[in-house]
This record gives structure tokens, sequence and C-alpha cells, in this order.
């Protein structure tokens, strides 16, 4: 994962970042989210969203922008999370703190905005930009060490060394890690290390073509004692050309052999979508968010797949 260029975070209008001592943070609502991922009674699905990429032109950024704040807005709306990643697949994205602190606007519930920030910026930038996300009313920040397939280097050689320097620099922000389904115990043990220095986990995508891998995650969670929240993932796939899984596949195990057939046997993309999610739910996972909705059409696709998920639970 890539991010915007490192140095200082400049928000327009707003004052210089205090120091640590002087952190003023979001304490009434800071333990929204882990109060949501520890406490919901019914299944909720948030949103996994890329900010739009610097090199569009000026058109595109704004009605980019223009769709980015209409999800955002309307998946908080609605009681859910957005999580706003700092990069993917290579291709560079605006500054997500600047752009969605000016275009959300001033009453816009930050809280139920996480960004999420990779180790491939310089230390300086990683502190700021944490120091920063608290100060203007992002509670929460999943901190995580972005893919090596590009060559940038990271600050630290770990993710958990970035979140514990947070934690020492930011102590009241809500900090998330990472995991991945697919690396069954040696996985659940990375969130049970000591060092691991998160409140929650987001886990890597996944769906119902994995369900030995999910299954042997949660039991061996189960089984080890994890205590802290996850969120799982799964991808909203749009088409399932061999172009488009091959670009997908470095980053996470794509399905590609079932992806293509039920593509071609044309059950519809939020169909798929909604298994994966009814697998998780039928495992006891209540806490999911869905990546890669196509922007212009992301809310009305989401209501699809939630009531085609509220389908499947009554006939399941």
């Amino acid at each position: 994962m890539v991010g915007p260029a490192d140095g200082p975070i400049n928000i327009a209008g707003e004052a210089s970042v205090p120091t640590v001592g002087r952190l003023v943070g979001p304490a009434l609502v800071k333990m929204s989210l882990l109060k949501a991922l520890r406490g919901s009674d019914r299944f909720l699905i948030n949103v996994e969203m890329c900010p739009p990429r610097t090199d569009l032109p000026l058109e595109q950024s704004v009605e980019a922008w223009i769709d980015s704040n209409r999800l955002m807005r309307k998946t908080a709306s609605l009681g859910r999370f957005v999580f706003l990643t700092d990069g993917a697949i290579g291709r560079r994205e605006e500054p997500n703190l600047r752009h969605v602190t000016i275009n959300l606007g001033p009453d816009a519930d930050r809280s139920r905005i996480i960004p999420i920030l990779t180790t491939k910026h310089s230390l300086e930038y990683c502190l700021e930009f944490a120091k920063r996300s608290y100060v203007l009313g992002f509670s929460s920040l999943v901190v995580l060490g972005g893919d090596k397939s590009d060559g940038t280097p990271r600050c630290v050689e770990h993710a958990y060394e970035l979140r514990r320097l947070i934690r020492e620099s930011v102590p009241g922000i809500t900090l998330g890690g990472w995991a991945s389904p697919h690396g069954g115990r040696r996985q659940v043990e990375f969130i049970l290390d000591p060092d691991y220095s998160a409140d929650f986990y987001m886990a890597q995508i996944v769906s119902h073509y994995q369900l030995p891998a999910i299954d042997e995650f949660l039991n061996e969670g189960v089984r080890l004692g994890v205590k802290i929240p996850g969120i799982f993932g799964v991808s909203y796939y749009r088409t399932a050309t061999s172009k488009t899984l091959d670009l997908l596949s470095p980053f996470f195990p794509v399905p590609s052999v079932e992806l293509k057939r039920d593509f071609a046997a044309q059950i519809p993309p939020e169909d798929i979508c909604a298994h994966s999610i009814l697998a998780l739910l039928q495992r006891g996972v209540k806490n999911i968010y869905v990546s890669n909705l196509p922007m212009a059409t992301a809310t009305a696709k989401l209501a699809r797949i939630e009531s085609r998920v509220e389908e499947l639970l009554v006939i399941s």
C-alpha cells in the first residue's frame, strides 16, 4: 500500500498540532468503535474505501470526492463505520485526513471514519498523522505494515512497533492491528503477543469459498483465548476476468476458479458478496466490512447486499 507523500500534514484552517501533553481528542466518543465491535446484537456491515487517486483530472477528482463523501455520510448515518485506506495496489491517493476533514465539514461524525495508516512513510509523518487524526476527532486508527511489492521502505520493520510508538504519544486513541485468517494459528499467536499493541484487529479479505481457513482461524482464536474484537473483510468482486483477479492476487488469496465459475453461471456480484457475509455470520462473526465497492453506486449496492443477506438468513 502506498499513501500520500511524507511531510507535514497541513489542513486548511486548522491549528498546528499541540504537544503530546495537550492532546485533547474526542474523549466522549473514542470508544464508540470498540463498543460496536464488542456489543453488537446483530450483524454490522461496514465499508472499506480508497480515497480518489491523485492523478485524476480535476473534474473526475471532484466527482470522485462527491461520491466518496456521499458514501461516508450515508454509512455513518446508518451507525456504520468507514475504513479509509492509506493506499491500494501501488496507486497514489489523496491525503485522506485533509480531504475528509474539508469535504465532510465540521458537523460530520468523524469517530465513524477510521483512517488506515501504513508504515510506508517516515516515522515523523506517521506520528504526526496519528496525533492529527486524534485531535481532529478520528478517534480510532488502524496501523498495518503495507504491501512490500513496490519497494517503498517501511519506517519500522513491523507494524506493531509503530502502534507501540503511537500508543506512547497518543494514549487515548483506539488502535487497530491486522491479521490474515489465511494464516491459521500463527496469525492468532501474533494477536496474542503482548507487543501486538492493538485494541482490535482488522482481518484480511475472506470468502465463502475459503471456509477451512476461516474455521481454523476462528477455532484457534477461541482455543487460545483471543480477547480483543475483530472485524472481517469480504470483497465485492465486480468481475472475474483473469486480469482483475491477477491484479488482486498478490495482496490476498483470491478464489479465482470459484469466482470464474459463478460469474459464468451469471450469479450477481451482490449475491457472491452476500454469501461470503452469510458464511461469517453462521460462524458467529458479526463485524464485517465490504471492500472494493464501486464508488458511484456504492450505497445502492451495499443496500442490495444487506437485503440479500437478510433473505439468506431467513432461508438458511
